[in-house]
């Protein structure tokens, strides 16, 4: 089948319009890549096709390597970064949160609830690396109908949801205070925030909030502002925008000031996100 045509060292990233509820990154190469601390929206899944890596998902640190998944759910903050100086290579796989949850539902997993968590973040199960590993060939391949397609994503996430069945709804209720930190930063990332402002809004104390914040969400209120602002850079520079007008729209300095940042969290430049 047609393969990217990229430098194995460049990251390479499938969309298409017709199906916007996944994105796939791949690089074959990946010796240099360092990603910084950081959480999606979005549901992702790996394979590991080569090399090794240190893995970070949550609280877990693991050693992956060749015929791994790595499976990390909305919002938790992870990280993956090669162990050594070897060609590591990955395909990985970004789900809309809301139609995976529906996919869910519809196989009589949590009906009455949203996202259910899967609470496996790792498996080397055969079967799902390399159904993984052949979705990616099908997907990228400009060949392939785009029924087709559709056919093969959901049924990959349906025995991914009987093969890793997602975990119990969690007992533990969140902190009030925190989801309206966490709100408010949602409301406000793009402009200059001040700590006593997030404070006011969650009526709690500096000290408490930016503890009691990482505990709940991972980060730091910072680092929350931060990674809102590449999320909204990543769904702005989907759309083909200005690399210079999303940046002064998600609250960044200056162009430089999100080409430095976004590297740090992506691991690639927001050009070659753009495509």
């Amino acid at each position: 089948m047609p393969q990217p045509a990229t430098p194995d060292a460049l990251p390479y990233f499938w969309r298409d319009a017709a199906l916007p509820f996944i994105e796939v990154r791949a690089i074959a190469d990946g010796r240099k890549v360092r990603y910084g601390r950081h959480a999606h929206s979005t549901f992702s899944i790996g394979a590991v096709t080569g090399g090794r890596s240190t893995y970070l998902n949550g609280e877990t640190l693991a050693h992956v390597s060749a015929g791994a998944v790595v499976v990390v759910n909305p919002e938790v903050v992870h990280a993956c970064n090669p162990a050594a100086d070897e060609a590591w290579a990955y395909r990985m796989f970004y789900l809309d949160t809301n139609w995976l949850a529906k996919l869910q539902h519809e196989l009589g997993f949590g009906a009455h609830e949203g996202f259910r968590p899967f609470e496996q973040t790792l498996t080397w199960q055969p079967d799902l690396f390399a159904g993984l590993n052949a979705l990616y060939e099908l997907i990228v391949d400009p060949q392939e109908t785009l029924l087709r397609k559709e056919s093969e994503i959901v049924a990959y996430f349906t025995k991914l949801q009987q093969s890793l069945n997602p975990a119990p709804a969690s007992a533990r209720e969140p902190n009030d205070r925190l989801t309206r930190a966490a709100e408010f930063i949602d409301a406000n990332y793009t402009r200059t925030l001040k700590l006593e402002e997030i404070c006011a809004a969650a009526d709690l104390s500096p000290s408490y909030l930016i503890r009691a914040f990482r505990e709940q969400y991972g980060m730091t209120p910072h680092a929350y502002v931060v990674n809102r602002r590449i999320e909204f850079s990543r769904a702005q520079l989907r759309r083909g925008r200005a690399i210079a007008e999303v940046a002064a729209e998600a609250g960044f300095a200056d162009q430089a000031h999100l080409q430095r940042t976004f590297r740090q969290f992506v691991a690639a430049t927001p050009g070659q996100y753009r495509g």
